[in-house]
């Protein structure tokens, strides 16, 4: 898939999204969210500090944060996916990487638990070997393993 295959343009929720999300993240947000809360700090003893004075930093702050949840959630998903796709690309690329972890995002907890199992098993087998580095399948390991055994046999 080369770049000129892929989307270019984002639907006008997710260009919106993206600019806040960059923005709540900047120095300039924070600026303005702390002086907010100075500002409403300091107008306390103008307001009596009221019922109502303390409701509006408590509504909008609940407020903004219910509406963060979302994006930063939405942002997670995207980074995710993007971080998913690099490492599919490199497993996809890389030879003797066994292709059966490409999108292994998607697999169920029980398939993720007997990879995981299988992975383990691969570093038993490495430190049987003295070398970490010299397999690079579940496969491999065991064959290499069992030649081991068979020529100390012989």
């Amino acid at each position: 898939m080369n770049s000129s295959s892929l989307p270019t343009k984002n639907s006008f929720f997710g260009r919106m999204a993206e600019a806040i999300t960059k923005f709540s993240g900047s120095t300039a947000a924070f600026v303005t969210a702390a002086s907010i809360v100075i500002v409403w700090g300091i107008t306390g003893p103008l307001f009596h500090y009221s019922e109502t004075w303390q409701l509006v930093i408590n509504t909008g702050t609940t407020i903004i944060t219910f509406l963060m949840v979302f994006l930063i959630q939405r942002a997670q998903n995207k980074d995710s996916l993007v971080l998913h796709l690099k490492l599919n690309e490199l497993i996809a690329a890389q030879q003797g990487a066994s292709n059966r972890l490409i999108n292994a995002q998607d697999f169920s907890e029980e398939e993720i638990k007997t990879l995981h199992d299988f992975y383990c098993l691969l570093a038993e087998l490495a430190k049987k070997d003295n070398d970490l580095g010299k397999t690079h399948s579940i496969e491999e390991a065991e064959d290499n393993h069992s030649e081991k055994l068979a020529a100390q046999v012989d």
